[in-house]
């Protein structure tokens, strides 16, 4: 199996709640049931040119700097194995704010550009996001699959528009189900899922409730492939070290050749990067000491990478590095009420781009599901302070045998694919 980060699965849930004496919704049953919808003609695209365009720089470094801030909350909550997704959830969010209003659509486009709304025009942001999408959708070697679909009741009334602008950002597929029926639909939706992402993702859904109007799903399977492959015939297994007195026996993949890497003085750490084929590679961050690689997560910013990848040498080495499997689920909507993105969670969220009922629409839920399996082929998926960095010749033999960091990436835009820390490589 190829190692690779295989799948980060964002889910928006949008729900109605009918105010007492509110008529329910206009009946607006779609031509075929729990198929796809037809929408109006998307308007044409604008003309390809290289990334980045204007703002293209500034989107990236804002989604990594959402995963950093989003990866030190999770902190908060536990110090055990991460795994998720900045480009997914960015992608969600972006989508949603297609429906959004006021100061709900203004606390998304905080989250998501470092611009004020009056600084760019409503579709600026999506536009960018379309850009960044087809950019990397143009690597074919990179093995990149986005998507997007909308679960939509079937007699609930979603304005065109939304429908049309989501088709032309982000390509989405409107799907009309029954939520009513919580137990068809549930099967509907993780049907469509699982077909999406190649069987990635079987059960996304454990219930469904039966007032959701909306749920937005936006997935992101990646299968990179290493550039120089690990040699399974050197694998052997060896001791991880989860702290100072306790340890695990995990698979440890050997390689030998050229690398590029740097050390930072003032935050001791080791970073190295394992390239993939189709212009992407893998971050691994690994701090002197093994107790300082929370500590670390306080510095972590796309200021700071950017440092790190340009104070890198390129030298010869030998590279172990464990295999493992990381499979966590998010509920990413505590964590950005904590980034103060409330209003969209709220009775008082204007969701008036997306239907006529807005004040009864609030998002519900806000959930991200990411699996990473990381072997000798590749990997396959469904802080302002500035350090120091200095030339250092790392040890002929770097060997990442305790808990690390990691950040997966393409090189031309630096957007964060997916963001990681590994503590124990034989839990899940």
């Amino acid at each position: 199996m190829a190692a690779a980060l295989r799948l980060l699965l964002p889910c928006l849930l949008a729900q109605v709640w009918l105010a007492p004496g509110t008529a329910p919704a206009r009946p607006q049953a779609p031509a075929v049931q729990n198929e796809t919808l037809q929408v109006v003609r998307a308007p044409e695209e604008e003309e390809e040119e290289p990334w980045p365009p204007a703002g293209g720089q500034q989107l990236s470094e804002q989604t990594s700097d959402l995963g950093f801030s989003l990866l030190r909350k999770i902190s908060m909550r536990h110090d055990g194995n991460v795994v998720f997704s900045p480009f997914g959830l960015s992608l969600a969010l972006a989508a949603l704010m297609l429906g959004a209003s006021g100061q709900t659509r203004a606390q998304l486009e905080g989250v998501l550009s470092a611009h004020s709304p009056s600084q760019a025009g409503p579709g600026h942001l999506p536009a960018l996001f379309r850009r960044l999408r087809q950019h990397l959708s143009r690597n074919q070697e990179l093995g990149l699959t986005q998507g997007s679909l909308a679960f939509v009741q079937e007699d609930f009334d979603v304005k065109g528009t939304f429908l049309n602008l989501s088709q032309s950002y982000f390509d989405t597929q409107c799907v009309a189900v029954d939520f009513r029926n919580a137990s068809q639909a549930r099967t509907l939706v993780n049907r469509h899922v699982n077909r999406e992402t190649q069987g990635q993702v079987p059960g996304l859904l454990d219930e469904v409730n039966p007032d959701t109007k909306v749920m937005l799903v936006d997935y992101v399977l990646l299968r990179g492939k290493w550039l120089t492959p690990f040699d399974p015939a050197f694998t052997e297994d060896d001791t991880f070290h989860l702290d100072k007195y306790r340890t695990v026996k995990v698979p440890m993949m050997y390689s030998e050749g050229n690398f590029a890497s740097t050390f930072d003085q003032r935050l001791r750490c080791h970073v190295l990067q394992l390239p993939y084929r189709g212009r992407a590679s893998m971050l691994v961050v690994l701090t002197e000491r093994m107790s300082d690689h929370l500590a670390l997560e306080d510095y972590l910013s796309a200021e700071l990478v950017g440092t790190w990848l340009s104070s890198m040498k390129t030298r010869h080495m030998e590279v172990l590095f464990p295999k493992f499997k990381l499979d966590q689920k998010y509920e990413m909507h505590e964590l950005l009420k904590q980034m103060r993105v409330t209003r969209l969670f709220s009775p008082w969220a204007h969701l008036g781009e997306l239907s006529a009922i807005s004040r009864n629409l609030k998002v519900s839920r806000v959930l991200q599901r990411a699996v990473i399996e990381v072997d000798e082929e590749g990997t396959e998926a469904a802080a302002g302070t500035l350090s120091e960095i200095v030339a250092y010749s790392m040890p002929p033999v770097i060997k990442v045998n305790r808990p690390f960091h990691f950040l997966i990436y393409e090189e031309a835009s630096r957007v964060a694919l997916f963001l990681g820390r590994v503590v124990n490589p034989t839990l899940l």
